[in-house]
C-alpha cells in the first residue's frame, strides 16, 4: 500500500510538472513580439540624421531576432502630420515608439497622454512623462574636436558653418566648434548661415556657395544632406562632416566627421522594456558612452 501511495504521489508530481511545462510552453508560444515603431523627419537617404537611426534600427532587428517586430515611416514633417502618424502607430499596436526629432516632442507628449500603456522615446527633446523618455548626445564634444581641426587646417582663418535651426542642440555645437577653433587660432573667424531646414539639398548648396564667396576655406554644418561636402569637394574647400562618416562624399577634402551611433542605446532600451524594467529618463551620452565617435 505504501508503495502504491508513493507511486501515486510521484505520478501526480510528474503530471503537475509536465502540466507546468506545457503551460509555460503555451505562454511562451502565445507571447507576442514587441512591436517597435520609428518616426523619421527626413528621407533615409545615404547619410545624415535619419540614416544613422535607420542603421540602428537594422542592428536592433539583428540583435533581437523574433523578440520584436519593427516598422518605420520616413520624411514626416514636424507638426500635425507627425501627431497623425504617431497616433496611427498606437492604433496599429505599436508598444514602443521612437520619435527622434526635436519637433516631434510635443506631438509625442500629446499622443502619450492618451496612450498610457505605450512607451514613447523622443530623441533630442527635453520633456518627459511617466511613459515618455528622452535621449540625446553630447554632440558638442565632437564639435569641439572638429573646431580644433578647422583651426589647424584653415589657412585664411575664416571658417564657414551652415546651421539648421537655432535650437539649443545646434547652438551648443556652433559654440563648441568656435571654441575649439580658437583654441588653435585665437584670431579665427566663423561665418554662420541658417537655412531653417534639417534637410534641404538646394538651400544647403546655396549656403555653401555663399560662404565660399565670403572667403571661407573650411566648411562645417548641422544639416542632413551631402550638398555641403560635395560642394567643398568641387571647390577644393575642406569640410567637417556631421551625423555620418562623410569621407566617401569628399574623399579629398573631408577631414573628419562627428558620427552618431544609436545601436547600443536602442538595444538597451528594448531589452529594458522586454524585461519590464524600463523607466522614464533623460539620457545624454557622448564620446565616452559611444553615442558619438570621430570618423
Amino acid at each position: 500500500m505504501r508503495q502504491q501511495l508513493s507511486w501515486a504521489r510521484g505520478h501526480a508530481g510528474r503530471l503537475a510538472f509536465a502540466t507546468g511545462l506545457l503551460a509555460a510552453s503555451g505562454a511562451a508560444a502565445s507571447a507576442e513580439p514587441l512591436q517597435t515603431c520609428f518616426l523619421y523627419s527626413n528621407p533615409i537617404g545615404e547619410s545624415g540624421w535619419t540614416y544613422q537611426h535607420e542603421l540602428a534600427r537594422k542592428e536592433l532587428v539583428a540583435a533581437m531576432g523574433t523578440r520584436i517586430t519593427t516598422k518605420y515611416v520616413e520624411n514626416i514633417a514636424e507638426g500635425p502630420d507627425a501627431e497623425r502618424v504617431i497616433r496611427n502607430f498606437v492604433q496599429e499596436g505599436c508598444k514602443l515608439i521612437f520619435t527622434p526629432s526635436f519637433g516631434f516632442m510635443e506631438p509625442t507628449l500629446k499622443v502619450a497622454r492618451q496612450a498610457p500603456k505605450v512607451i514613447f522615446m523622443n530623441g533630442t527633446g527635453y520633456k518627459t512623462a511617466a511613459n515618455v523618455g528622452v535621449y540625446n548626445a553630447r554632440y558638442y564634444e565632437g564639435r569641439y574636436l572638429e573646431g580644433v581641426v578647422a583651426g589647424a587646417m584653415s589657412k585664411s582663418g575664416v571658417v564657414g558653418y551652415v546651421g539648421a535651426f537655432p535650437i539649443p542642440e545646434v547652438l551648443q555645437g556652433v559654440n563648441a566648434f568656435a571654441q575649439g577653433m580658437r583654441s588653435v587660432n585665437p584670431k579665427a573667424q566663423l561665418r554662420l548661415i541658417w537655412v531653417n531646414a534639417w534637410y534641404d539639398p538646394g538651400r544647403e548648396r546655396d549656403a555653401a556657395n555663399a560662404l565660399a564667396k565670403l572667403g571661407v576655406d573650411t566648411l562645417a554644418y548641422a544639416t542632413s544632406g551631402v550638398s555641403i561636402v560635395t560642394t567643398g569637394e568641387e571647390k577644393g574647400i575642406y569640410t567637417l562632416g556631421y551625423y555620418s562618416d562623410m569621407s566617401r562624399f569628399g574623399p579629398k577634402t573631408n577631414l573628419t566627421s562627428v558620427v552618431q551611433n544609436w545601436d547600443g542605446y536602442y538595444i538597451k532600451v528594448v531589452e529594458d522594456v522586454l524585461a519590464g524594467r524600463w523607466k522614464s529618463d533623460n539620457v545624454m551620452g557622448g564620446l565616452r558612452e559611444g553615442m558619438i565617435r570621430m570618423a
